[in-house]
């Protein structure tokens, strides 16, 4: 991935995690005014039926509160996606979604797993491991943040709440981690300097010929003066009207 590429906002920034989260409210409100539960179209491990979940659960929460929860980090988290690393920001998004969901349909419990808390995960894991392999200051600047605001989220991966989908949790934190090494070398690689190339000659670099063998600096360097040009010379004579000429 190329630097320039990336670190750039766009109203796709804002736009698209926007657009994401108001589908997610409008199908709850859906749900509440015609008094419909679209809890059945959900993920259901292990069954046929249940794999239309994979790619519908992450549009389906059970109530109000479970909505809320899932839409702060989902729209930070996808902003964040969309501005560090725009290039291949659909892919993580499309094919976290499809993985988490398939993950989840293998190892998940016979219920309904529905919500958008496994692509949080996968954002989350995602984020945070690509900061590390990337060494690039301002990735890293971002795993730190994410640690710091949903570091705790790592506890959720274990069954220690009823009624909480670890096990999507679980297979989010796994494809954010393989996507990561997937597209490590799709990574805005940190700035090298001049001496960090191998081919660096001290001898060459315009900068040192500043600074004499002590390191003291040169205020002014000796510079070859050109030869001056001659100025020419000229015979003048008057015509007989006493006009000047050159000769």
């Amino acid at each position: 991935m190329k630097q320039k590429d990336s670190f750039q906002f766009s109203t796709g920034v804002i736009a698209y995690p926007l657009f994401f989260v108001l589908c997610i409210w409008i199908v709850f409100w859906f749900e509440v005014r015609f008094g419909y539960h679209f809890n059945k179209y959900g993920i259901y491990p292990k069954t046929l039926k249940g794999l239309r979940g994979v790619l519908f659960s992450p549009f389906i929460h059970g109530d109000i509160k479970h909505l809320y929860h899932n839409t702060i980090p989902l729209f930070v988290l996808s902003s964040a996606l969309f501005y560090f690393y725009r290039p291949i920001a659909w892919k993580v998004l499309g094919y976290g979604i499809l993985l988490s969901g398939i993950l989840t349909w293998c190892i998940g419990r016979s219920s309904y797993h529905i919500g958008a808390s496994g692509l949080i995960y996968v954002l989350v894991s995602f984020t945070f491991f690509k900061g590390v392999f990337a060494k690039h200051y301002r990735l890293i600047a971002l795993s730190l943040v994410v640690v710091f605001l949903y570091g705790s989220m790592i506890w959720h991966t274990l069954p220690i709440e009823e009624g909480v989908s670890w096990e999507g949790h679980t297979a989010g934190l796994i494809t954010g981690l393989l996507f990561a090494l997937i597209f490590r070398k799709q990574i805005a690689k940190p700035k090298k300097y001049v001496w960090e190339d191998p081919d660096y000659n001290e001898d060459d670099d315009p900068f040192l010929k500043h600074f004499d063998e002590n390191g003291n600096f040169i205020e002014q360097l000796e510079v070859e003066e050109e030869p001056e040009q001659e100025t020419p010379t000229y015979n003048y004579i008057y015509k007989e009207d006493g006009v000047k000429s050159e000769k």
